[in-house]
């Protein structure tokens, strides 16, 4: 005699969860009736190989209730949405892009020694390492520099 289902499929349910940052929702297999949020965590960092980040779930129909203990349970055929934040302790990694400027002023901030290298002269100079200027000067001189290969109209 054939069992069309065993008892533990029966009991295997799914759960719909998306990324922010993703236009389609996942599903989640687990068993039971509900999930913890802890254990929803633990599955979804598992599968997603997700390292050094904590795990904001929220519901889907309603954004601004988030699930803030790991002990809440979250009930099946549900829809949530999960955001990656930078685990405590940690710095994010999103890197911040500074807009160019119209380049360095031509104002030096030396400090009166006529020996050092004007900051027209930085700009133009390439070991600026061994140049005799200031260092506020050859950083931002270095700065300039590396900006532009990105600018072509220099």
């Amino acid at each position: 005699m054939n069992q069309p289902f065993s008892s533990s499929l029966l009991q295997s349910l799914f759960f719909l969860e998306r990324f922010q940052s993703r236009l389609t929702y996942d599903s989640l297999q687990f068993e039971g009736l509900n999930i913890t949020v802890g254990e929803l965590k633990r599955q979804i960092m598992r599968r997603e190989r997700l390292k050094f980040c904590q795990l904001k779930i929220s519901k889907a129909q309603t954004d601004e209730a988030e699930y803030t203990d790991d002990d809440a349970l979250i009930p099946k055929n549900t829809s949530v949405i999960i955001r990656r934040v930078p685990a405590a302790g940690l710095k994010s990694s999103n890197r911040r892009f500074v807009g160019h400027q119209a380049g360095p002023s031509a104002k030096s901030s030396q400090t009166g020694d006529s020996s050092l290298l004007s900051l027209e002269q930085l700009l133009k100079t390439e070991n600026l390492a061994e140049a005799k200027a200031s260092e506020e000067d050859k950083l931002k001189a270095v700065m300039y520099q590396s900006s532009l290969c990105y600018y072509s109209s220099r």
